[in-house]
């Protein structure tokens, strides 16, 4: 689905449809397939994830995008609505610039007041923790074919780490999961 960009015309339906569905191909294949978060299954089979494809360009447009989506998922039933994957392919191409970027999206959720209601994740191709060699298989626990920014709510991650009894070890134990596998392992299940 695109959002309400002014600038579709720069992505066409038949483009966005084709990243929705690489999108939706790495939920299933990496996120759900290497059990990369535990929490993915549910929602992905109860189809309460929005994915949605915006033709911005510039930062405004993008953070005008975001608020779009923050008030569809504030306004939407839980348990209809969870979570949201706002897919941005024409804007933030940029590591660094998305990284400076995910700050000014946290600070969206202060200005519309739904900070401790929302939170977000980020996700892009080139994602690089800081410290990490950019070919660090670490770095490919937020690595997605396009920059997203996913929106998740916090009800709905306390439940997951109340779930869970030692949620920070999901990470650690990624970062085995995807060095142990490597880049041509990883590659052989997109």
């Amino acid at each position: 689905m695109i959002g309400p960009s002014v600038l579709q015309p720069y992505l066409h339906q038949g483009e966005a449809d084709a990243i929705e569905t690489l999108a939706r191909g790495w939920v299933e294949k990496i996120v759900i397939g290497l059990n990369l978060c535990p929490f993915a299954k549910a929602v992905q089979a109860k189809k309460q994830i929005r994915y949605v494809v915006t033709a911005a360009i510039h930062p405004d447009d993008l953070l005008a995008e975001l608020d779009h989506e923050v008030a569809i998922l504030i306004d939407t039933d839980p348990v209809e609505l969870d979570t949201t994957l706002l897919i941005h392919p024409l804007a933030m191409l940029d590591f660094i610039d998305y990284h400076f970027f995910v700050a000014e999206a946290d600070a969206a959720l202060a200005r519309l007041e739904v900070k401790g209601v929302l939170q977000i994740a980020g996700f892009h191709p080139n994602y690089c923790f800081a410290g990490n060699d950019p070919d660090d298989m670490a770095n490919y626990t937020n690595r997605s074919p396009h920059p997203m920014l996913h929106l998740l709510r916090e009800s709905s991650v306390d439940r997951a780490v109340a779930a869970f009894p030692d949620a920070s070890e999901i990470f650690r134990g990624n970062i085995k999961k995807l060095r142990a596998l490597g880049l041509e392992g990883l590659r052989k299940l997109e």
